[in-house]
């Protein structure tokens, strides 16, 4: 249980990271300006990143000046670029889809990169969720023009990404994920800021909720969800850090319905449980949780069975007194089973 208890931990603390990007739809639907992709990454995690990097007061030394340029143009700058590209370009459908795949190819590239193996159960676990993603978008979304651009902009994105998460768990000590969190976000968000003039033009001006909005997926989008995500790359196998990122279209769906009046039937809700079970699946930890359960549910009912039979109901007649006598009851029994006898009547 000591071993068990912070790796259930660690996988808890790294739910937070999708629960909110989770969030991030429905709240640049509702108050940022509309068409404005790129102003929107680029404004969620540069001055998030430059906050970080002032309250710490670390700058990159030696090979971390060039790692962290690598882990911002691929976790950030490259991986939101080429997401609202598919985003645009793509059903939503099939665009959540294809970014569901992502389990997959970082268990791939972390076999590659770190020769990290996956247990086969993690495996059908990610197979299992990305089968419920499917149902629970394409009750929305079924149709659609196939753009091939898109769909190469969204395996683009999935690559990048998966390929920055790896080597975030390959580079990153523990103890550092915050401080190289600030520089990652700070890179990614230089490199965003030139695209987003080039695509978009000027900054857009925002109201005070626009303003509030973006200070949330700033806060709690970006400082708050990479640092644990990348806290959990550092503790945990990568396959089941990236299964848990599958809990990012359910807590969608969820505020897409709350906030945004969007449809939910019973069929989302299957696929809402497919994904979230195949999400606990994939812990080692809730593994190991429901065998030690199992075995003693098991044990339980074997002491029970062996009582009962050794055991017999109060009350219960245990033979037919021969000649006609008194029969011999639970309380008879149990008295001979102590050594003692029942008291004699006197006449």
């Amino acid at each position: 249980m000591e071993d068990t208890s912070p790796r259930l931990r660690t996988a808890l603390v790294t739910a937070v990271a999708p629960v909110a990007w989770g969030s991030t739809y429905a709240v640049t639907q509702l108050w940022l300006p509309p068409d404005r992709p790129m102003f929107a990454a680029a404004a969620r995690i540069l001055p998030a990143g430059v906050l970080m990097l002032l309250w710490l007061r670390r700058l990159p030394r030696g090979a971390w000046w060039g790692r962290a340029a690598v882990l911002g143009t691929l976790n950030h700058a490259v991986f939101f670029g080429l997401l609202y590209v598919a985003a645009y370009r793509l059903p939503s459908g099939l665009a959540s889809t294809l970014t569901a795949l992502s389990p997959l190819v970082v268990m791939a590239v972390a076999w590659l990169a770190l020769r990290e193996r996956q247990p086969p159960v993690t495996v059908l676990a990610a197979l299992a969720g990305i089968a419920g993603v499917v149902l629970l978008v394409w009750q929305n979304d079924r149709s659609g023009p196939v753009d091939p651009a898109g769909v190469a902009a969204a395996v683009g994105a999935i690559v990048s990404a998966s390929t920055g998460f790896v080597l975030v768990k390959r580079w990153t000590r523990p103890g550092e994920v915050l401080v190289t969190t600030s520089w990652q976000l700070v890179a990614g968000g230089l490199a965003l800021v030139p695209v987003a003039l080039l695509v978009e033009g000027p900054p857009p001006a925002l109201d005070v909720p626009g303003a509030l909005a973006l200070t949330y997926l700033g806060l709690v989008g970006s400082v708050l969800a990479y640092t644990v995500w990348f806290r959990g790359l550092t503790r945990m196998d990568a396959g089941a850090v990236a299964v848990v990122g599958l809990v990012n279209p359910v807590v969608g769906t969820v505020l897409g319905v709350v906030l945004l009046g969007e449809a939910f039937g019973p069929v989302h809700l299957a696929a809402m449980v497919l994904v979230l079970g195949s999400v606990l699946v994939a812990q080692e930890p809730v593994r190991r949780s429901a065998v030690r359960f199992a075995g003693r549910s098991a044990g339980r009912a074997r002491r029970w069975s062996e009582e009962a039979v050794s055991c017999p109901p109060r009350g219960a007649r245990l033979s037919s007194a021969p000649h006609g006598g008194r029969a011999g009851t639970a309380g008879d029994w149990g008295r001979a089973r102590s050594g003692t006898s029942a008291p004699r009547r006197t006449r």
